[in-house]
């Protein structure tokens, strides 16, 4: 964490602009004097040394105090409120449908290796591995305007104000975000299960009379899964991340459009705040899939 604020914190000072100079020129004709712009940087705080800018923000971050957006002059922690629950819907919607399509494909290309049905497993899974996330997405637009005469509602609508609208909105970003971990879950998932029915116990389990179906549910799938799980936690965090391009092309009013605009406007608070969200949640995702490998595999046990 301590290196991600470093790091976020260097990179907004370094990029060429000056959040005053885009603040005055946003709110007026862009003709202002030199104490305008002294004042503004008063204001805003940038007019500070780098390394007290950098202790305080660390000092208030650490009482869940984020700081004011210098262009919406609004507190960061009611726009994370508000853009948050947008972002990780769509991640959690991607990765749902991106591993019911994944496990089963991979399953099945594992157990008709070198088959027709592999074949055309390894032939969807490069396709998603090969084709850019932004293209999918526009093409689906693309497809359902050209073809279906077709587009989501505009209007973003809340998942517990309108579940039925929210759903048509964001089932498509979620197919395009997610076709990339569909095809990279089924490759992992394959070669897990390759890996696994080669084992001992596998075999045992077959001699012992189990029904197929049984050995592979049971006894196959379970301990082939800890590298999907691994795969999973780190495919929610780069969607958690990741969504930006997706998020404008379907104007989804996501965390991505804030931090495009945080970046364009030199908008330092918002957009720190934003990455070192990211950041907790991928710590906080990696705690929880090492906590389920002991579950999964009681050979795996804490200390």
């Amino acid at each position: 964490m301590l290196l991600v604020s470093l790091v976020v914190f260097g990179i907004m000072r370094i990029l060429p602009g000056d959040p005053a100079v885009a603040l005055l020129g946003a709110g007026g004709d862009g003709s202002f004097t030199e104490a305008d712009l002294i004042a503004v940087r008063k204001k805003l705080g940038t007019d500070r040394p780098l390394h007290v800018q950098y202790l305080t923000w660390m000092r208030d971050m650490g009482k869940a105090d984020f700081g004011d957006s210098f262009f919406y002059s609004y507190p960061v922690s009611g726009l994370l409120i508000t853009r948050f629950p947008a972002t990780a819907e769509l991640a959690i919607l991607a990765l749902l449908m991106s591993y019911v399509v994944a496990l089963p494909l991979g399953v099945l290309s594992a157990m008709k290796q070198d088959s027709w049905m592999d074949y055309v497993a390894k032939f969807i899974t490069i396709s998603g591995v090969a084709l850019p996330t932004f293209w999918v997405g526009i093409l689906i637009i693309f497809v359902l305007a050209r073809f279906f005469n077709w587009l989501p509602p505009l209007d973003y609508a809340k998942l517990w104000d309108d579940p039925f609208t929210n759903l048509q909105q964001l089932v498509f970003p979620a197919l395009a975000l997610g076709f990339f971990n569909t095809a990279f879950a089924a490759r992992i998932t394959r070669s897990s299960m390759l890996e696994v029915m080669r084992e001992d116990y596998i075999r045992t389990a077959r001699s012992k009379g189990l029904a197929e179906i049984v050995v592979v549910s049971r006894h196959a799938l379970k301990n082939a899964f800890l590298p999907v799980i691994t795969v999973a936690g780190f495919q929610l965090s780069r969607l958690l991340g990741g969504a930006v391009i997706i998020e404008a092309i379907f104007a989804v009013p996501g965390m991505g459009n804030l931090l495009i605009e945080g970046v364009v406007r030199r908008d330092y608070p918002t957009v720190q705040a934003m990455i070192m969200l990211v950041a907790v949640s991928v710590l906080l995702l990696n705690l929880v899939i090492d906590l389920l490998y002991g579950w999964l595999n009681p050979r795996i046990r804490y200390a």
